[in-house]
């Protein structure tokens, strides 16, 4: 018997808009506020992107920008703490931080040391590319004395490497 779909899963995925040449021409921009909007969109890709680390992370570490409101949507139903991961610059007070590089140039990433030596940490953002931000993701938590036990995405574009250079990743929707 061949596996059904999650029904719900499907109807969440159907509410995300591709958006061609935004922000620049080239890029398709997958634009995830209408699955925001719906309650029960949200609440099944919180579950989905929990399910495969139930129980085995202390907190998560959501990535600036959209990957907060799903990290903040996480937290809560897991019980458990959060870890803003920002663009440099950003934070209050002294963080720890990491660069990367990009297509054409660098980025910067930071977090306070809020993170206990040993804490268990899910990460998470909204979309997968090249992975370069979850690479450096992984190496501040690690800065930290964190333990990455899992990475969740909303979404991986397939074909960009994201998957090679961060390794094993969780995904819920696939373009």
């Amino acid at each position: 018997m061949i596996p059904q779909p999650d029904t719900a899963l499907v109807r969440a995925d159907s509410l995300i808009r591709t958006i061609p040449d935004y922000p620049q021409p080239g890029v398709l921009f997958r634009d995830i506020t209408p699955l925001l909007a719906d309650a029960a969109a949200l609440r099944t890709v919180v579950d989905a992107l929990i399910a495969p680390f139930a129980g085995e992370f202390d907190v998560v570490a959501g990535i600036e920008a959209r990957g907060f409101l799903l990290a903040g949507a996480m937290a809560t139903v897991a019980e458990v703490g959060l870890i803003p991961i920002r663009k440099a610059g950003k934070l209050p007070r002294p963080a720890a931080s990491v660069s990367y590089a990009l297509e054409y140039g660098t980025a910067t990433i930071e977090a306070h040391d809020d993170i206990a030596d040993g804490t268990r940490v899910l990460l998470v953002d909204d979309v997968l590319a090249t992975g370069g931000t979850l690479v450096a993701a992984h190496e501040l938590v690690g800065l930290l004395g964190g333990k990455v036990v899992g990475t969740s995405v909303l979404m991986e574009l397939e074909g960009l490497g994201g998957r090679e250079a961060v390794g094993d990743v969780f995904s819920v929707f696939t373009a």
